[in-house]
């Protein structure tokens, strides 16, 4: 199953939209932790100690961010559109990847 078109890998800046840091400070982590199961069949026993390759936390000129892959939509289309709607619903900075 291959994504529609309109799905693309993007990356959630903690900007708000008044340019303030998203709070709590560690945000990034917390949601790549709830979106942690979320990862290829076969990953391995161990694989629950990590992120999900999908969703990863890291920086964006300076700030804290959350990398999306595009592949997650055709794994789960729900964990995808949730984490559209967490950066619409907290007013934060998305930066699509072409």
């Amino acid at each position: 199953m291959s994504p529609p078109p309109s799905v693309r890998s993007f990356t959630i800046v903690g900007l708000t939209a008044q340019g303030r840091p998203f709070r709590p400070s560690d945000w990034a982590e917390r949601l790549c932790g709830v979106m942690s199961s979320f990862r290829p069949p076969g990953a391995g026993a161990q694989a629950h100690l990590t992120y999900s390759p999908f969703v990863a936390p890291g920086l964006h000129e300076g700030h804290k961010c959350v990398r999306v892959d595009a592949r997650l939509y055709a794994l789960e289309p729900m964990a995808y559109h949730f984490l559209r709607g967490f950066a619409r619903d907290n007013a934060l900075s998305v930066h699509e990847d072409s």
